[in-house]
């Protein structure tokens, strides 16, 4: 009879298929990330795009480069563009069982907030609320950017509100399908003429429901063997004293005196910057054109030929690593494990008063922080604008269109760019066998 019944109770297991790992979740609580394990948890992330669509449906694929990435010590990825009806279990699978988080850009070329014409209209919230509706199912889903680099001088600043407007339709929506509470926020480029108008103005105010849950910015100053002051990380740390939500390096990794050295990461996760800080994500993951990468898979070939390789550059295969620069990254990661403080130990001071809103200023940050946000459906009104000062959005606007590049990202600095229902099966069936 028991073996009989072992006999079911295995082959039933195997029409389950594999358990994978469910990650703790991730949450923004003051000016931190936590683990819903309760440890605070810090950024080793890689930017992978490795094609303009969706990275994150080949799943073969994604098991080789998440094997790769447990090697380099990362805990994160960064996907800039994805495809909401893809099917992405076996990708996010791959990763959560290398101990690795998704960090996911929630608007595309045709969808992004464009900077000059700015709008947040229905058709991009569907869009976003897509994406959302795919990866929020994920327990390995970190966050979500409501978009990268829109600003990247303070002449376009008047698209911040359209910014904000989307954190804040963003999260109602989130609340609204009583999906857990991932953060929602931002990705900037680093622009001295926006510091810190920028990231006080996305996380200011008196209106829970508007503020971002986190700020990021894509940093390049750090070049070859800099220093803190030197490379203009300690003006960075000054900027962020005090900052009411999460802060971290959405993209870093200068590549203008080689080879890469990565020496920053040492300022970000050690005592300089850690306590104000939560890591940094290191662009990118595969070789192509602009030569950042970490990683390719293989030799450069004829586009013509090989019609899977942009540019000349293989987009799958088995990766291999590009020396020194992956081995300097992973030297730098192995020496750095800061330990942070544990939610329970953080919470009790975890509420920490939001910056004042920034004010319009003639040649500069030219919005007034305390306006109304635009609502839904309402384009900038130029002219209400050309001479500096608040601005005023009109009721017009459609979604607006980008071209696409390589592999997504910024146009700045440098011109780059699971969860546990099987394990909980698995514990009540082996309970049963031991009863029987």
């Amino acid at each position: 009879m028991l073996p009989a019944v072992l006999s079911l109770w295995l082959a039933f297991l195997i029409a389950l298929g594999p358990v994978h790992a469910a990650l703790p979740t991730i949450s923004a609580v003051g000016s931190k990330f936590f683990t819903s394990d309760g440890n605070q948890f810090f950024i080793k992330g890689i930017a992978y795009q490795l094609i303009s669509t969706d990275p994150l449906v080949d799943t073969d694929q994604c098991k080789r480069d998440a094997k790769q990435m447990k090697d380099l010590g990362a805990n994160a990825i960064r996907v800039y563009h994805v495809d909401p009806a893809g099917d992405h279990q076996g990708c996010m699978d791959a990763f959560a069982d290398a101990g690795i988080y998704l960090f996911v850009d929630l608007d595309d070329f045709p969808t992004q907030i464009q900077p000059d014409a700015p709008a947040w209209n229905q058709s991009q919230l569907a869009a976003f609320s897509a994406v959302m509706d795919e990866f929020q199912k994920f327990t390995n889903t970190a966050l979500f950017f409501v978009g990268n680099e829109v600003l990247t001088t303070a002449e376009v600043s008047n698209a911040a509100p359209y910014v904000k407007a989307a954190v804040r339709d963003m999260k109602a929506y989130r609340d609204s399908k009583n999906y857990r509470k991932i953060p929602i926020g931002y990705s900037a480029a680093d622009v001295p003429g926006l510091r810190p108008m920028l990231q006080n103005y996305l996380s200011c105010g008196d209106k829970d429901a508007e503020r971002a849950e986190f700020y990021s910015l894509n940093v390049y100053e750090w070049c070859g063997d800099s220093s803190y002051d030197g490379s203009g990380y300690s003006q960075l740390q000054k900027n962020a004293s005090g900052y009411n939500v999460p802060l971290f390096v959405s993209e870093t990794g200068c590549r203008i005196s080689k080879p890469r050295l990565f020496t920053d990461q040492a300022a970000i996760l050690g005592p300089q910057m850690a306590d104000t800080w939560s890591g940094a994500i290191v662009y990118e993951w595969i070789q192509e054109a602009n030569d950042y990468g970490l990683i390719n898979y293989g030799d450069k070939v004829d586009p013509k030929v090989s019609t899977d390789a942009l540019d000349g550059y293989p987009r799958s295969g088995t990766p291999t690593t590009v020396s020194p620069d992956y081995g300097n990254l992973k030297s730098q990661w192995a020496t750095l494990k800061p330990t942070g403080v544990k939610l329970s130990a953080y919470s009790a001071s975890a509420k920490i008063t939001p910056p004042a809103c920034p004010t319009s200023t003639a040649g500069g940050w030219i919005v007034n922080g305390d306006a109304p946000l635009p609502s839904l459906g309402q384009t900038l009104d130029s002219a209400a604008t050309a001479s500096g000062g608040s601005t005023t959005p009109t009721s017009t606007g459609s979604a607006s269109k980008a071209t696409a590049s390589a592999t997504g990202g910024g146009t700045t600095a440098g011109g780059k760019e699971v969860t546990g229902m099987c394990l909980g099966l698995l514990g009540v069936m082996l309970g049963f066998v031991v009863w029987l």
